[in-house]
């Protein structure tokens, strides 16, 4: 009792030493932190709150009232225009994020576990066409898809039709084609990081376990590589919403998108608060659509387990 009692203030004088040391580190890595933090916040929260104050104000022409009112989400709610482009863009966005997903994994599989030494090689082929500006690309597609492009030119050659055509542009379908495009890589790149670590061992034991090419990898591959498709999905599935570069360029009348109406109502029309209505509710629709998009491929993933 004696001896214990003789050590207990050096253990107490420890732990309130160790207490006041991790208490230092705590300050030390909250000033590290600070300023990236601030930075973030001046750039990112600041702008979406001054979006969001002005989505309950009212534009008087060249004025703005900061008297409360729900008049913008009214409009863009129950307006059929806006709600037409609204759902337009979700499925466009959606189209883009299923395509460029099927259409990137395969090439991310094959670099991940057949490139060998050569994966860099791959991966560096890959970024190439991002070498040159995205506008100069979306007109490339424009060339391709339109009147006289590429496409017609083959067409015509193999005698399939006898004048050239613009159905593939100006259109939904020719904002999906060049989106998908435009975004292949930025959905290659997560699903290779995520593949290259899947664990070799498990396919191997899945397949000493009689499981078949196919069976191990749904069993296997593709629920250890499911965070890098959500990676994928979500990289393409949001900004793809708010593109209105694309829709104006190759989109036409019939592919005009709700990002084109926002940008309008900064212009031309002069009516921010109803453009920050708009920004607002597209948000939220966004979110909700990708916290959807994440929780059933999940899902999907822990079932095919």
């Amino acid at each position: 009792m004696t001896a214990a009692a003789e050590g207990s203030p050096p253990l107490v004088a420890g732990g309130i030493r160790r207490k006041t040391l991790l208490q230092s580190e705590s300050a030390q890595g909250l000033a590290l932190i600070s300023p990236t933090f601030l930075y973030a916040l001046i750039l990112l929260v600041v702008p979406i709150l001054v979006v969001f104050a002005h989505s309950f104000w009212t534009q008087h022409y060249l004025t703005i009232d900061h008297t409360f009112t729900l008049e913008n989400y009214r409009i863009a709610l129950t307006e059929p225009i806006y709600l037409d482009l609204l759902w337009r863009s979700l499925y466009v966005s959606l189209m883009v994020s299923l395509f460029t997903v099927v259409l990137a994994y395969p090439i991310a599989y094959f670099i991940s576990f057949h490139g060998g030494r050569h994966k860099g090689l791959w991966l560096f082929l890959i970024t190439i066409p991002f070498w040159t500006s995205y506008l100069l690309r979306v007109m490339s597609w424009k060339v391709i898809l339109g009147y006289n492009g590429v496409l017609n030119s083959g067409l015509m050659g193999l005698g399939l039709i006898s004048e050239p055509s613009t159905a593939l542009l100006y259109n939904t379908s020719a904002v999906v084609i060049t989106l998908t495009h435009a975004w292949a890589a930025f959905a290659i790149l997560p699903i290779f990081v995520s593949l290259e670590k899947v664990d070799r061992t498990l396919i191997e034991a899945a397949k000493d376990l009689g499981d078949g090419p196919l069976r191990s990898f749904l069993r296997v591959t593709l629920p250890l590589s499911a965070p890098g498709v959500i990676s994928a999905l979500l990289i393409v599935m949001i900004p793809t919403v708010g593109d209105y570069v694309t829709p104006k360029l190759v989109g036409g009348k019939d592919g005009v998108m709700i990002a084109n109406a926002i940008q309008a109502q900064f212009g031309k029309a002069a009516n921010w608060p109803l453009g920050a209505a708009l920004s607002v509710t597209t948000m939220v629709v966004v979110s909700l659509m990708a916290g959807a998009a994440v929780f059933l491929i999940r899902t999907a993933a822990r079932l095919a387990r």
